[in-house]
């Protein structure tokens, strides 16, 4: 499904959500956002693989989703920080039962790996 498409009123709910949380690195920067605002470079590090220009894309889309807020300081060199939003933190508190249930679910599978 497109991005566009998700967006339209007669979607799945659940579709919708995934939308803004579609990729590999959305759900990891919530997570890291929660404990408060960070900059990119505290974000990168925290993050090993993540690359500068899809660390830059995925902020990018996460702002005009409006789950983070982007603030400039005017300083040299130019500080900017990124926090969620009230929005953002309404989506990351809706994820943690799914997060338990990942972690159950992963438990799970070491059981039955070690039964075997």
């Amino acid at each position: 499904m497109t991005r566009s498409r998700a967006q339209q009123p007669e979607v799945c709910g659940v579709t919708a959500a995934i939308d803004v949380i579609d990729g590999k690195w959305k759900t990891a920067l919530l997570w890291l956002l929660e404990s408060g605002p960070s900059r990119p470079g505290e974000l990168r590090r925290k993050l090993p693989g993540l690359s500068e220009k899809v660390l830059t894309q995925a902020l990018r889309e996460m702002e005009a989703d409006g789950l983070v807020h982007r603030e400039v300081h005017d300083v040299l060199p130019l500080k900017t920080l990124y926090s969620l939003t009230g929005f953002g933190r309404e989506l990351s508190e809706a994820l943690a039962p799914l997060s338990d249930w990942g972690h159950r679910r992963l438990e799970r599978l070491t059981d039955a790996r070690s039964a075997s």
